[in-house]
């Protein structure tokens, strides 16, 4: 554990407002600054942007004048037996110091072995051997950041023999151990719980919620298993569905109010269609804050 992590803000003194966001994608970024809408925050992937310069750093820095920053790892690897890459983790430290974001997070999962690279977020099993090694990977890249960081919870379509704790207790002792913050992906519990035959809402009692400062959303496709079973696939290709909003709702009814980002990543629409889903989150949220408004005037 690293106790100057503990609680460290961001390096700007900020943070993301509880309100709805999106994944930025360059083609709209100027109907993002014409709307009358004005989305909450914007994040990015931190890979997009570890170049020198160019037309990408222009735009982001563009939009980072009039809106909050969230900056999500891709590639970093937490769960890698192989380590954390010292080249990545220093391009990912330029990326925040360029850019002062309000939040940086990153998911429980590997995509690296030997010098092979895998263009996918893949699961860890859960056992004392690998909370040791994620706990020190995320002190180590909280030192070189100098900052807190958020770890996402993963989407999973198999388990591991292996695992001696429950996703929630393993999760729940990284951000004891390392002072982490958590990034709740609403979306992939769902997609996890059908796939590994288990009740979501179950889950999110076992989940420690008081430590999540970040929550994202996103839509999935469906399929079937070889047995004919309902399969879910964290596809980021269409709307937030309608069980998810459910789940989301219940979360902030106890959480109240935190940031909320839309993922849409592949076949990415039109602005108005992305409009469309943050105002619906922003609705749940704004909901939720009045409740809670209430509760603390006659607490």
């Amino acid at each position: 554990m690293k106790p100057e992590v503990l609680g460290y803000p961001a390096r700007n003194g900020k943070t993301l407002p509880a309100r709805a966001g999106a994944g930025f994608k360059s083609v709209h970024a100027d109907a993002i600054l014409a709307d009358s809408y004005r989305i909450g925050f914007l994040e990015v992937h931190a890979e997009n942007y570890m170049g020198a310069g160019g037309h990408p750093h222009r735009l982001l820095t563009r939009m980072r004048e009039h809106f909050p920053l969230s900056v999500h790892g891709v590639g970093l690897s937490i769960g890698s037996e192989r380590g954390i890459d010292a080249m990545h983790l220093s391009r990912l430290k330029a990326v925040v110091e360029r850019y002062e974001p309000e939040q940086v997070s990153e998911h429980l999962a590997w995509s690296t072995h030997d010098d092979s690279y895998f263009n996918d977020l893949l699961p860890v099993p859960y056992d004392r051997e690998t909370l040791d090694r994620v706990c020190d990977h995320i002190d180590l890249v909280q030192s070189v950041l100098h900052r807190k960081i958020l770890l996402e919870n993963p989407s999973t379509y198999a388990v591991f023999e292996r695992s001696t704790m429950s996703e929630t207790d393993f999760i729940r002792e990284i951000a004891r151990r390392t002072g982490c913050g958590l990034l709740l992906d609403v979306n992939n519990v769902l997609v996890s719980s059908v796939n590994n035959r288990f009740k979501p809402l179950m889950y999110l009692h076992d989940f420690p919620l008081d430590l999540v400062e970040e929550i994202h959303l996103a839509g999935h496709a469906e399929d079937e298993d070889e047995d004919g079973a309902r399969l879910l696939i964290d596809a980021h290709d269409r709307p937030v569905d309608d069980e998810v909003w459910h789940l989301f709702n219940i979360v902030i009814s106890q959480t109240g109010p935190l940031p909320t980002l839309v993922e849409w990543d592949n076949d990415v629409p039109d602005w108005p269609v992305l409009r469309r889903e943050a105002q619906a989150a922003d609705a749940i949220l704004a909901r939720h804050a009045t409740t809670y408004l209430m509760g603390a005037r006659h607490g």
